[in-house]
């Protein structure tokens, strides 16, 4: 792709969340998008947020799972870019009309104390780095169709890397821990949804151990000329599957002793 269409495609995304309608998939438009590509579509859509006035606050890691990286066909995760404007309190309202489909992932946040940067990166690095671990949940949503209506083929890698890897939003509890308070890979929640429980999983089915996700996002940012700042908050990925979260649902991941997190939609 050329440097015009990576900032047509983020053009195109940033009018479907401003209207709320979805637009095609983005593999199908250019055919020969490469992963390379998808991340320049995101970070020109990143560029729009900041054009129109909103901040990074920190980072997400997607496709972390053996099952969710299976259903894209890839070996590999990706990540997206957190704003200011993502944040919900717990406990907190969505307005009605805000996403176009919210689905909602139980994950584990890091908040980071000092920058992390380099392709050397350990996880002794990311724990010295981390200020603090909190249960978190992360909204989902999509720009782009799920499912082509005439092809049926479904978004693929560079559909979800473009769309800023799902990202919509993010929702953090007030259980500040240190990071090696808790066994990580221990961690669990179950996700209800209207008082049901819907899902339920632990810190382990991210790539072994959370931990290992900020290592790896890390490493990936260095391609790109990033680094992870201070203050920034890292979502490092999901154990659970997303659950829809229509108008009217109520959304509570409880974490046990590492405490609980909550989002309602209007």
């Amino acid at each position: 792709m050329r440097p015009e269409e990576h900032r047509q495609a983020a053009a195109a995304l940033w009018q479907a969340e401003q209207t709320g309608k979805q637009i095609g998939l983005l593999s199908l438009r250019y055919p020969g998008m490469t992963m390379d590509d998808a991340y320049a579509v995101q970070a020109a859509l990143v560029e729009a947020r900041r054009a129109a006035g909103r901040k990074v606050i920190g980072w997400k890691i997607g496709l972390t799972s053996k099952a969710m990286q299976q259903a894209l066909n890839i070996d590999i995760p990706d990540s997206g870019v957190l704003m200011d404007d993502m944040l919900f309190e717990t406990g907190g309202e969505v307005p009605a009309g805000r996403f176009i489909q919210p689905r909602i992932e139980a994950e584990i946040a890091f908040v980071m104390k000092s920058p992390l940067a380099g392709a050397g990166v350990t996880r002794d690095d990311v724990i010295a780095a981390t200020d603090y671990v909190v249960p978190s949940l992360e909204i989902l949503d999509t720009r782009i169709l799920r499912t082509d209506p005439d092809s049926g083929r479904s978004r693929i890698i560079t559909d979800t890397i473009s769309d800023n890897a799902a990202n919509a939003g993010l929702v953090l509890g007030r259980d500040h821990h240190a990071v090696d308070a808790f066994d990580l890979r221990w961690v669990g929640a179950i996700v209800s949804r209207d008082g049901e429980v819907e899902e339920t999983g632990l810190g382990a089915g991210v790539l072994n151990d959370p931990v290992e996700g900020i290592v790896w996002l890390a490493r990936r940012m260095d391609q790109y000329g990033q680094r992870i700042e201070a203050g920034q908050v890292i979502l490092s990925g999901s154990f659970v599957r997303p659950v829809e979260a229509p108008s009217g649902s109520v959304i509570e991941a409880d974490f046990g002793g590492f405490g609980q997190v909550a989002i309602s939609f209007a």
